[in-house]
């Protein structure tokens, strides 16, 4: 597996990861619960309610985690103002807990009824705050595994962040570099040396020949300031450096395929055609 292949792939990789984990932790949870009754002796439960109630905790922390990486990078932790921002993680982690015991409550219902049988949560103030115990480890077990995991990221592939001249620094306009920090190292890039840009969530992949480096920023304002540089967006997800179009093929859909000097092909969405003739038409013109 190269790089860049993982580099595309990166979010498929990451939920497969978080699936496998919970999953094979909460199968061991499962199976060891059924190990000690033995060993206690009768089992005081069917071999099949341990699974329901390891499963379904997995099914809520794996629904709520999305969640958990929105509050991340919505509110992330400022250590200026640490009462702020423990107060917004303590409430968070409340929050947490209660949706992930009711999806759980849910869930042990719903198979507990289809078996004939009634599920007994148990004392509701007493099981929420047993409840609460565990969920708080485990939303800040989950924080510590996706702050590690961004930063181990952000190491091998390497973030940029754009490098503004002095005169232009206070109005945020065009950039011309971009620096690279990877393994410990700064490189800085030229913004004509990219080939085509690709959104990917909070953050737009740069594709420079083989290699991808993520900015953090959207495709919609990134796209606005790199267009006086000869950039264009020809999709909801792509924009191409127009200097490295070899090739342009029409298809019969009404789209058409772009294909890059580096052998790249994209798709050229009809909703950007009109605005992808004016560009090159222009960047024709004032050559």
């Amino acid at each position: 597996m190269t790089l860049m292949h993982f580099q595309r792939n990166r979010t498929w990789y990451a939920t497969l990861f978080l699936f496998s984990y919970i999953f094979i932790n909460n199968t061991i949870n499962a199976s060891s619960d059924i190990m000690e009754a033995q060993r206690d002796g009768e089992l005081s439960f069917l071999l099949w309610e341990p699974f329901v109630w390891e499963y379904s905790s997995a099914i809520g922390t794996l629904l709520l985690f999305p969640a958990l990486v929105w509050l991340l990078q919505a509110h992330p932790f400022n250590w200026q103002k640490i009462a702020r921002s423990l107060l917004t993680y303590l409430f968070a982690s409340i929050i947490f807990s209660l949706l992930h015991v009711g999806i759980m409550i849910a869930i042990r219902e719903f198979i507990y009824t289809i078996q004939d049988m009634q599920y007994d949560f148990g004392l509701l103030w007493f099981e929420l705050l047993y409840e609460y115990r565990k969920d708080l480890w485990g939303f800040l077990s989950l924080i510590v595994i996706i702050k590690t995991y961004q930063y181990i990221i952000s190491q091998l592939t390497g973030e940029a962040t754009p490098i503004n001249h002095e005169e232009n620094a206070q109005q945020n306009l065009n950039f011309d570099r971009l620096l690279v920090k990877k393994l410990g190292k700064e490189f800085i890039i030229c913004t004509e040396q990219i080939d085509w840009l690709e959104s990917s969530g909070n953050y737009v992949n740069l594709h420079i020949g083989t290699r991808i480096y993520p900015l953090r920023t959207t495709m919609t304002h990134l796209i606005s300031r790199l267009e006086p540089k000869g950039f264009c967006r020809i999709h909801r997800s792509y924009a191409i450096r127009l200097d490295a179009i070899e090739s342009i093929t029409p298809l019969p859909s009404g789209d058409s395929e772009v294909k890059l000097i580096t052998g790249k092909i994209l798709n050229l969405s009809r909703r950007y055609k009109e605005q992808f003739k004016k560009q090159v038409n222009s960047s024709a013109a004032h050559f």
